[in-house]
Parts: structure tokens; sequence; C-alpha cells
């Protein structure tokens, strides 16, 4: 499907003083790291490229930029136009124990300054970073008042910034990059929309799907009561869950993280029934759908048969999100949507699930 097409690139300035966290969460996220392993990790030294293929076509061009003062200030002096051009986004990492946290938003206006120079369209997102260091009570208001102090130095970002607390150690680092995913992929909605009318076929309390290399959700669909679910971190926790299940994989069967991956997995109770599997050769849906084994079977079918519509929709195929939806799918593939058993046009037609 990919053959072809020119790949979407997006430079992407990840920035923040030296020691912040910021190729901790770089590599945990793209480079299948766990939050342990991270100590081994040395400062960065200048600037660090990375080009990391994403949601097929998507070509992230990472700048992982070493926060000491004396590269800082060569990024805003005498490389000051090379850094800060053709930015998408700057992700700005603040270390919430840091002991010169004025002196931090200083330097963050400084290149905040430069970026509205040379990319005034670009987004910001500030990530205040290492938030299990802080006693759980304090963490919220702690987070508000910085949030506020940072915003009044973000000049013309001021009322578009976006703030996140994270830490390595919980799901709140995928939530966070989750969203900066999100704003980065230009079909997004496409997708979203396509989603939407596969969860009203298949009956889906909840569709989720997540890029199959960094496990990171792309966008979710959530109907009915699900809309009430109290743990409102469960798509980063399964997220964590994949992740760790890759690990896994990868130590068990000699293969690299990235590459390490399943089939399928299943989970099956009274009150609901779940399972992952392959969407597109980038991407895993996760469905939580009823208690039912006929529209459990039918859901997995109707899946494998809207396959090919969602692979279309990688990125840059700007003709394939124009061109129709799930029912288009349907019919391209010679069959209707798969009910309770039967094909809805037409009971004891060939190819329903019995």
């Amino acid at each position: 499907m990919n053959t072809g097409k020119r790949q979407k690139q997006r430079k992407v300035l990840l920035m923040g003083k030296s020691g912040a966290g910021k190729s901790s969460m770089r590599s945990i996220v793209f480079s299948n790291y766990v939050a342990k392993d991270v100590r081994r990790l040395g400062a960065t030294i200048d600037v660090e490229h990375s080009n990391i293929k994403f949601m097929g076509n998507l070509m992230l061009n990472l700048w992982d930029c070493g926060g000491q003062d004396g590269f800082v200030e060569n990024y805003l002096t005498h490389q000051r136009a090379h850094v800060f051009s053709s930015v998408a986004v700057l992700i700005f990492v603040f270390d919430i124990e840091s002991r010169e946290f004025a002196a931090d938003v200083i330097s963050y206006s400084s290149i905040i300054r430069a970026l509205q120079e040379n990319s005034p369209s670009a987004k910001v997102f500030v990530l205040i970073h290492k938030m299990d260091l802080v006693q759980a009570r304090l963490r919220q208001q702690l987070f508000e008042e910085r949030a506020e102090y940072i915003r009044a130095a973000s000049e013309g970002f001021k009322d578009t910034v976006e703030f996140w607390a994270t830490s390595i150690w919980d799901q709140s680092l995928y939530k966070a990059w989750t969203q900066i995913i999100y704003y980065l992929i230009p079909n997004a909605g496409s997708i979203e929309a396509l989603l939407r009318q596969l969860a009203e076929v298949i009956d889906a309390r909840e569709l989720i799907l997540y890029e199959r290399t960094t496990c990171l959700t792309v966008t979710h669909v959530t109907r009915g009561l699900e809309e009430r679910n109290p743990f409102t971190d469960r798509f980063e926790r399964i997220s964590s869950i994949l992740k760790t299940h890759k690990q896994s994989m990868a130590k068990h069967t000699n293969l690299p993280p990235n590459i390490a991956n399943f089939a399928e997995m299943q989970i099956k109770t009274g009150r609901f029934m779940f399972f992952i599997t392959r969407l597109t050769e980038n991407t895993n849906l996760a469905a939580a759908i009823p208690p039912s084994e006929q529209i459990f079977n039918a859901a997995r079918v109707n899946i494998s048969l809207v396959r090919p519509r969602f692979a279309e929709l990688d990125i840059g195929s700007a003709k394939a999100s124009a061109r129709g939806g799930i029912q288009q799918a349907f019919a391209s593939s010679g069959m209707g949507a798969v009910e309770d058993g039967r094909r809805r046009d037409g009971e004891g037609e060939s190819g329903g699930v019995e």
C-alpha cells in the first residue's frame, strides 16, 4: 500500500535542562527500554538525531538536544535558524525537583522566542517530569503552580501550550506522548471516523488503536456505558502491558524488542469480552465487546474484512481518506457485515460465522 508514497516528515525538538529526563523518555517510548534500564544512559552531547517511522508514512525527525548551558547558548546564537526552523512540535521537559527552576524558565523563554521567530506555527508541549519524586498529596497543586509560571513565559504560545505531568514509572508518560503523536498524525480524524463506524457495526463498547512498534495509542472510540468507565488511564495501562509483553517475548525469542510482536490476545469473562489483534502492518486494534460468543466471532470476521480499508489510510494517502467508509469496505470484499452469526444482507447465505 505504501509503495511510491512520499513520507510525511515532522521535525520534533526535544529540549530541556541536562538531566531533566529527555533521553530516558525517548528511549522508553521509541527504543523499547524499560524504566529501570535508563540508568545506563549517558548525557546527550549536542544534538542526537533520530528518524523514527510511525504509522507507515509518518517520519518523525526527532532532535534530542543536549541541555548543558554551552549547548543551549550555541543553539540560540550560531545555530538559531538551523535548529528552530521548520519545527512542527517543541517538547520541553522540566525537572520538577530542579533547584534552579527560575533559571530553567528563563532558558525556556529564550528558546520560545527563537521558536516563534523561526517556526511561529509550531505546537509546544511542556512535560513537567519526574512527578513520582513528589508526595502524592502535593503533586496536583505543585504541577498547576509550575504550569502557570511557565505559561506566563510562553510568549506567543501562551494560549496554545499544553502541559503534562509525567514520570517514567507510571502511565503518565504514555498519556503525554499519545497526545503528541495524535497531533502529528495528519489524518487522525479520518482514522477515528472509520473506527467509529466499525464500532457501530460490531457493537463494540470500545475500540482502541495502537501503533505496533511503540504501543502508543493512536486514537480510540468509546460508546454507551463504557463512557462512564472510572479507569481513565486504561489506554495507557494497556500500552504499558503491551510494552512489557514485547520485552518478555524479545527475551524468550532472542528477537529485538521492536520486532517481537504477537498475533492476537483474547480475554473472555461473564461481563465482557476483550481481544487485541493486528489491524494493519503498523497498528493493533483492541476491542471490548459484550459477553457473547456470536458477537465476538462476528467482530473478528468484520475486522478482517475492513483491514484493507484501514491500510489505505496510511499517512499520506490523501485520496484514500476521501473514499467511502466501512460499508464500502464490506462491499468491495464481496460480503456484507457479519452480525450475530449471519450476514446482514441475507440470513443463511455463505460467509457467516457459526
